[in-house]
């Protein structure tokens, strides 16, 4: 069963007796594993007739809709972040791998109390994939974001024929994650955009570089595809993720941030497996079906 630790004297009622269970989600991670551990705690509260707060984007990556919506905001993250320290609010805890009981959650709608949701491991597939539209309006991009992203992907965004390849570049702790396995140089990528035009020789082509290595060979891009047209965005990550999101193909390491970027519009995404993987046109698959197999690479 999952716990559920009061961890004090008493819990933090909620302001109406008649008003519904409020999880405060405290999200993992970065940016886009926040989304997607957010999503399953909001998809089972809507299920379930309660509501969710997420702590990370009421004062984080102000990117998105949902960051200027009703209890999002610093204030809401400032009172439950010090309910939670004083030991105020009961907390469910999420956090041995695959264990994702209901009980804890099940608990507090009985008694219509508010709770801080904490750890990686909570997945509910099913709901998140019945609420997805909801959550891709909730984390539609802000227009400050979107203009920006489309300012990047101009003029190929609005020009009819060209086929839209997102490449997500990423580096940093990868080169630790599972001992560098995902840590793909510029020669793997450079390879793979080859073999991706190849399949489509009779489109014309643009590609969006993201990622997050200052020191990317952007020349060495540029000449493994001559015909094709080349951007690097360099934005903040909400316009990377914007930018990709309009790729109508996303390819990258395993990656939350790549995964999120496909949600949007159910782009072809294919995460590259290792070094040596060759692209074939059968290795892209959507969002849904990759998303229930994270746990195949992240350990989520």
């Amino acid at each position: 069963m999952q716990k559920v630790s009061h961890n004090g004297i008493f819990c933090l009622p909620l302001p109406s007796m008649n008003a519904s269970p409020l999880f405060f989600v405290h999200d993992r991670g970065q940016m886009c594993n926040n989304i997607l551990q957010y999503g399953h705690i909001l998809a089972w509260a809507r299920h379930n007739g309660a509501r969710a707060v997420s702590v990370r984007f009421a004062y984080k990556y102000q990117y998105f809709r949902i960051c200027r919506s009703p209890w999002h905001n610093f204030g809401v993250y400032l009172l439950a972040k010090l309910a939670q320290r004083l030991k105020l609010l009961p907390v469910i805890d999420f956090d041995v791998e695959r264990q994702a009981d209901e009980g804890g959650m099940s608990a507090l709608l009985r008694g219509r109390q508010m709770a801080w949701v904490d750890g990686w491991h909570v997945h509910f597939y099913d709901l998140f994939a019945d609420n997805l539209d909801e959550l891709r309006s909730l984390f539609a991009f802000l227009p400050e974001v979107e203009q920006a992203a489309q300012q990047r992907m101009m003029p190929w965004l609005t020009r009819d024929g060209y086929l839209c390849l997102g490449v997500h570049i990423r580096r940093g702790d990868y080169a630790r994650f599972k001992g560098g396995r995902y840590f793909y140089d510029d020669a793997t990528m450079v390879r793979l955009i080859r073999e991706f035009a190849a399949i489509h020789a009779d489109r014309r082509l643009v590609v969006y570089v993201c990622g997050n290595d200052p020191k990317l060979d952007a020349d060495a891009y540029r000449k493994s595809v001559p015909e094709a047209e080349f951007v690097f965005p360099d934005g903040n990550p909400g316009e990377d993720l914007c930018v990709l999101s309009h790729c109508e193909y996303i390819i990258g390491a395993p990656s939350t941030f790549s995964l999120v970027a496909s949600m949007y519009r159910d782009a072809h995404i294919w995460w590259i497996p290792s070094a040596d993987a060759t692209l074939t046109p059968d290795v892209f698959t959507h969002f849904d079906p990759l998303f229930r197999q994270i746990g195949l690479y992240h350990d989520f």
